[in-house]
């Protein structure tokens, strides 16, 4: 064999096969189909059910085995996906109509996980045999070649109720992404109702009846006039609010109870909503919070705030739409494959879509039943004109040979080597001319059949396959009666399954809550050296001050609505709301800075603390381990944001020292190796924030600076240097830029 090498351009390549990949995922992975509401996965999976009998009146199967039939049969992309949309298909806080009926820990709607496959069971719903399955055995849709070509597998299952509308779908493909909402089951039946007899419905008038969506979880639907929009064009956002109730506690409280969430807040996002409840009152945005308790249940949400006495609670309530999920957006994007092609569609064009295809199933379903039923007339009108000359058809079979010479007689009125009583019985068999299946069946017919009341029977029988003939002839000729079969079909399902609406439809306007305005006091800082922080009161402060200023690492006065400047060696400005900190008692413990700003411990080093209102009334000077130096006005660090460069720094510089200019006099720099240098702090000049500095002391190639300190003229000031007390006073009085002086340890 000789091997071709077919040369091509990659990106030709590349392209191609990304295009084939993007459209396998559109139309056989992500997105439902129109006519069935179902994404391949769990068409496949329902189908499968289907074969293997688990019926919603049968025993439960375990889901391991639906999953692996599945699998090997129809759908070859790993079990998780199929197991994943057989528990949402089981799951009522999901789907408006669960399609499974789910035996054992399918999930739940706080975002817990369903059990692993083996140890569930599950099995179809009624309304899935009835409304999903129950016509696949009157060649009602095409059916095509698995995936290996040794199964077959419907194209679309055979639903007779807009699924897409009811149950809703969300799919991400490639470039493209569906979101549809579930209704009310009810309501699209009644609007199907309504287009089937006035095709040139608008959407306005269809709106009628479909009220909006219907959400499993209930809540409120608060912009119902943008709805008309959404639904022409089946795209918009829909806004959703939680149910909140209000309840009497003890002690003269308020509790506001949670019944209801918006649809988008099920699994982890019930947790984040309670954790951003709690963070509201730990960042003290409101002080009206006692307590917050989950206490749903398999019986329903119920979610309990306890407020204080004297709380406003619809404020408090609109803060919870504002601040937190319990008021969200559900985006719509009604995006289905429609005639082998992604579409987005509006509410009208879906439901055109839905009852076509109802039309078509209705139509191939009665042409195949009559079809049944004129072979049934075929055969009993035989076996009725049999009954009338039972004494020639016993004579041919008793002077027959074999079966095929009793047929070709009774077909073809050949009568040759049949042995006949007289020449009339031969010339009245010749004349018989039975047909190929009235032949069949006579000859298969048993005695019995030839009693009266069989005989009565089989006349009945005929008078009723006439009128089913007469029936189903009438609905395929016209439109009206098979229109008719399919409304008294929508009729039954909703009869038999409807339930009440449960999200309320409204308008609204947006939620407007005032924030309660803080009364702006002193309080004190506290910093204890591990960089736990906490603040407490003045006069709490002024009782403990020893103790205080001793315990901790930084103490001073800051306002209770500012913020606190951490400068770090690595030249950042890392700045946390005063608010944030908890207020309390002396000896209570602080939270680690680390948690309450952008500073990280582990990667850099605090170097001074203090307050952002305090730093607008300074000068700030910078000392740096190769002793660069500069003053900045304190404002340039007034920033909004949590972290900022407080100063530029040479490669392999650190900050040592940062401290407010205030009435210091003389800089004293300590290098490694025991120099110091003495001179005025004026000689500093002024830089901005951006500036390196200029340098301060001439260093050896390998010393660097090690200590800063500051004094003033004529205030005495020692330091403990190796075995002795060096007054800092006594150092000479040097230049910005010197060498400075070597001090002996002892």
């Amino acid at each position: 064999m000789n091997d071709r090498i077919i040369k091509t351009e990659y990106s030709d390549i590349m392209q191609k096969s990304f295009i084939d990949y993007a459209m396998s995922v559109i139309i056989a992975r992500a997105l439902p189909d129109v006519r069935d509401g179902l994404k391949p996965v769990q068409r496949r999976t329902l189908y499968d059910m289907y074969e293997l009998g688990i019926r919603y009146d049968r025993p439960y199967r375990k889901s391991a085995r639906i999953v692996g039939d599945t699998m090997g049969k129809y759908h070859p992309h790993g079990d998780s996906s199929i197991y994943e949309a057989l528990v949402v298909m089981t799951q009522d806080f999901k789907r408006g109509l669960p399609l499974i009926d789910g035996h054992g820990n399918f999930g739940n709607i706080e975002g817990d996980g369903a059990a692993a496959m083996r140890y569930t069971e599950a099995r179809l719903e009624r309304i899935t045999q009835e409304a999903f399955l129950s016509d696949l055995d009157k060649d009602v849709v095409d059916f095509i070649p698995n995936f290996d070509e040794t199964e077959r597998e419907p194209d679309v299952l055979p639903v007779k109720i807009p699924n897409l509308l009811i149950n809703g779908s969300e799919g991400i493909a490639v470039g493209m992404a569906t979101s549809i909402p579930p209704h009310n089951l009810g309501e699209v039946i009644d609007a199907v109702k309504a287009y089937m007899l006035d095709e040139n419905i608008t959407t306005r008038e269809l709106m009628r009846y479909v009220k909006g969506p219907d959400f499993p979880t209930g809540g409120i639907v608060i912009n119902e006039d943008e709805l008309l929009d959404i639904y022409e064009t089946g795209a918009g956002k829909i806004k959703l609010r939680g149910k909140v109730e209000i309840e009497k506690a003890k002690g003269g409280k308020t509790n506001l109870v949670i019944t209801e969430i918006p649809y988008t807040m099920i699994g982890a996002n019930i947790g984040k909503f309670l954790m951003d409840v709690a963070s509201l009152a730990e960042t003290k945005k409101t002080q009206d919070i006692v307590d917050i308790t989950n206490q749903s249940s398999k019986e329903g949400i119920r979610i309990v705030i306890e407020l204080k006495k004297d709380a406003d609670v619809e404020n408090f309530k609109n803060m919870l739409y504002k601040k937190t999920r319990l008021e969200d957006t559900f985006g719509v994007n009604m995006l289905a494959i429609c005639n082998g092609r992604p579409e987005t569609m509006g509410l009208k064009q879906i439901i055109r879509e839905c009852v076509n295809f109802q039309y078509e199933v209705t139509a191939r379903k009665y042409k195949n039943l009559l079809e049944k039923e004129l072979e049934r007339k075929e055969i009993q009108e035989g076996l009725i004109k049999a009954c009338n000359v039972i004494d020639l058809i016993i004579e041919i079979l008793r002077g027959s040979k074999d079966r095929a010479m009793a047929k070709a007689c009774l077909v073809e009125g050949k009568t040759e080597g049949i042995k006949f009583k007289s020449k009339e019985s031969k010339v009245m068999a010749a004349q018989l001319q039975f047909s190929e299946k009235q032949a069949n069946a006579i000859l298969d017919m048993r005695l019995y059949k030839l009693i009266g009341l069989e005989i009565e029977a089989l006349i009945n029988e005929h008078e009723d396959t006439m009128a089913n003939i007469y029936r189903y002839e009438d609905i395929l000729a016209r439109r009206d009666s098979m229109a008719q079969v399919i409304i008294n079909e929508l009729d039954a399902i909703k009869d038999s399954y409807q339930r009440k609406r449960r999200t309320q439809i409204t308008n609204a306007g947006e939620a407007v809550y005032v924030e309660k305005k803080i009364e702006e006091m002193d309080i004190v800082f506290l910093m204890d050296r591990f960089g736990y922080a906490r603040t407490i009161d003045l006069p709490t402060y002024e009782r403990n001050k020893e103790a205080a200023d001793t315990e901790n690492r930084y103490a001073f006065l800051c306002k209770n609505t500012g913020k606190i400047c951490l400068f770090t060696n690595t030249g950042q400005l890392h700045t946390l709301k005063v608010m944030d900190l908890p207020f309390g008692k002396f000896r209570d413990k602080g939270v680690p800075v680390d948690n309450v700003s952008n500073y990280d411990s582990s990667k850099e080093t605090l170097v001074y603390a203090a307050s952002q209102s305090d730093l607008n009334l300074y000068r700030v000077i910078f000392a740096t381990r190769q002793a660069m130096l500069k003053i900045v006005d304190g404002g340039e660090f007034d920033v909004a944001k949590r972290t900022v460069a407080a100063t530029k720094l040479q490669e392999g510089d650190e900050v040592v020292s940062v401290v407010a200019y205030k009435e210091q006099r003389n800089i004293i720099l300590q290098s490694k190796a025991g120099y110091f240098l003495r001179f005025a702090v004026e000689e500093i000049p002024e830089k901005k924030k951006g500036a390196i500095g200029v340098r301060g002391m001439r260093l050896a190639a390998s010393d660097e600076i090690e200590a800063v300190y500051y004094s003033q003229n004529a205030v005495e000031q020692s330091i403990p240097y190796g075995n002795k007390e060096l007054e800092l006073n006594k150092i000479k009085l040097g230049k910005r830029d010197g060498k400075g002086v070597k001090v002996r340890q002892g």
